[in-house]
C-alpha cells in the first residue's frame, strides 16, 4: 500500500514538473520536440558552415549526427542531475508541512528530465535518419533507448547524493552547474577520442559518461565499438552510484528539517 502510494505521489509530482516546464509557452509539450530540431538546426550551421568540423576517417558519420546522438543524452542526464539537487529546497515548505516520501520528489525532477528529453532525442534521430546515412534508425534506436536506463540509474544515484547535500551546503548546485560542463568536454561528445594524444586517450575512460557517448555514437551510428568489459563496468558503476546516492539520502534524510 505504501508503495502504491509513493508511486502515485511520484507521478502526480513528475506531471507538476513537466506543467511547470511549459506553463506559459506557446507551444506546451509539442516544444519538447521543436526545441530539439531548431538546436539540430543550429549546431549544423555553426559546426559544420562556420566551423567545418569533421569527424576522421572515410567512412565516418556527419559531425552533426555525431554531436546529436551523444548531446542528447548528456543533456538528459545534465538537467537531471541539476533538478533534482534543489528537489528538496523547494519544497521545504511542503515538508515542513506534509508527511511524504522525500525521496519520490528526487526520482519526480529525475523522471521529469529523462521524458523531456528522451522525446527530444527519439525525434532527433528520426530527423536525422532522413540526412545521414549513418543513422540506424530501426535497428540502433531501440538498443539506445535501452541505454538510458543505466544512464537514468547513474542520474539518479548523484541527484539523491547531491540533493541531500544542497540542504547543507547552499552553493553546491552553483558549483555543479561550472563542473558538469566541464565533465562535459571531457567525454567524447563533440570530438572522436582517437583524435586526441594517445597518452591521453585513456583518461577519458575515468569520466564515467565517455561510455555513454561513445555507445550512443556506435549504436545509432555505426561509429567505433563498445566491449562487453566495458559495458559491465558502467552497469556496476551506475548501480554503485544508485545505490550509494540513496544511502546518502536516508542517512541524511533525518536532518533535512533542521536546516530547512
Amino acid at each position: 500500500m505504501q508503495n502504491a502510494t509513493s508511486l502515485s505521489f511520484a507521478r502526480q509530482m513528475v506531471l507538476r514538473d513537466l506543467r511547470s516546464r511549459y506553463t506559459g509557452s506557446f507551444g506546451g509539450m509539442f516544444w519538447a520536440i521543436f526545441q530539439p530540431v531548431l538546436q539540430l538546426a543550429i549546431f549544423a550551421f555553426v559546426f559544420v558552415k562556420v566551423f567545418h568540423a569533421r569527424i576522421p576517417g572515410a567512412d565516418a558519420p556527419g559531425y552533426v549526427a555525431f554531436l546529436a546522438v551523444a548531446l542528447w543524452p548528456w543533456t538528459a542526464f545534465a538537467d537531471a542531475v541539476l533538478n533534482a539537487t534543489r528537489a528538496i529546497e523547494d519544497n521545504a515548505a511542503l515538508i515542513g508541512k506534509v508527511a511524504l516520501p522525500r525521496a519520490m520528489l528526487v526520482v519526480s525532477r529525475v523522471c521529469a528530465s529523462f521524458v523531456v528529453h528522451l522525446t527530444g532525442f527519439i525525434a532527433i534521430v528520426i530527423v536525422l535518419a532522413f540526412h545521414d546515412d549513418h543513422v540506424r534508425l530501426l535497428d540502433g534506436l531501440l538498443p539506445a533507448l535501452a541505454l538510458y536506463l543505466p544512464l537514468f540509474a547513474l542520474a539518479l544515484g548523484f541527484a539523491f547524493a547531491f540533493a541531500a547535500l544542497q540542504v547543507f551546503v547552499r552553493d553546491l548546485v552553483q558549483l555543479l552547474g561550472q563542473v558538469l560542463p566541464l565533465l562535459m568536454y571531457c567525454a567524447p561528445v563533440f570530438y572522436d577520442r582517437t583524435i586526441l594524444p594517445p597518452a591521453i586517450q585513456p583518461w577519458l575512460s575515468l569520466n564515467p559518461f565517455t561510455y555513454y557517448a561513445e555507445a550512443f555514437h556506435a549504436l545509432v551510428l555505426g561509429h567505433g565499438s563498445v566491449s562487453w568489459a566495458a559495458t559491465a563496468v558502467a552497469l556496476l558503476v551506475a548501480a554503485l552510484v544508485a545505490l550509494g546516492g540513496y544511502g546518502l539520502f536516508r542517512r541524511l534524510d533525518r536532518h533535512f528539517e533542521d536546516f530547512l
